[in-house]
C-alpha cells in the first residue's frame, strides 16, 4: 500500500469533483515515475497523534469552561472572574475527592 498526498494529485483532475474523476486522477498520479509517495505511520505515531488530539480537545474544553465561568460569575457576585490556574486546581481537587470517596468500598 502506498499513499499519495493529495497536493500531487490535484494537478492530475480534469475537471470538477466526483468521485469517478478522481479516481482517474489518482490511477493516472500513481502511474507517473517522478510520483512521491507518503511514508505509512507505524502503530506508535499514530497512538502518539490520538493522543495528542484527545490532549488537544480536553484543553479546549477547558478553555470554554474557564470562559464560560468568566462571563458567569460577575453576573453572580462583583469579584473578578477566576484565573484558569485556580479553575485547573479546584478541578483537580474535586475530581480527586470524588473519585476517592466514589471508589471506596
Amino acid at each position: 500500500m502506498r499513499l499519495i498526498p493529495a497536493q500531487f494529485v490535484k494537478p492530475y483532475v480534469k475537471s470538477n469533483k466526483t468521485d469517478i474523476i478522481d479516481a482517474e486522477a489518482i490511477a493516472e498520479a500513481a502511474t507517473r515515475p517522478t510520483m512521491r509517495f507518503a511514508a505509512l505511520k507505524n502503530q506508535e505515531q499514530t497512538d502518539l497523534q490520538a493522543l495528542h488530539r484527545v490532549r488537544d480537545q480536553m484543553i479546549g474544553t477547558r478553555t470554554r469552561l474557564i470562559n464560560q465561568m468568566r462571563a458567569l460569575l460577575p453576573r453572580i457576585r462583583d469579584r473578578a472572574a477566576p484565573r484558569r490556574r485556580y479553575v485547573q486546581s479546584s478541578t483537580c481537587h474535586r475530581f480527586s475527592r470524588t473519585n476517592q470517596t466514589t471508589f471506596r468500598r
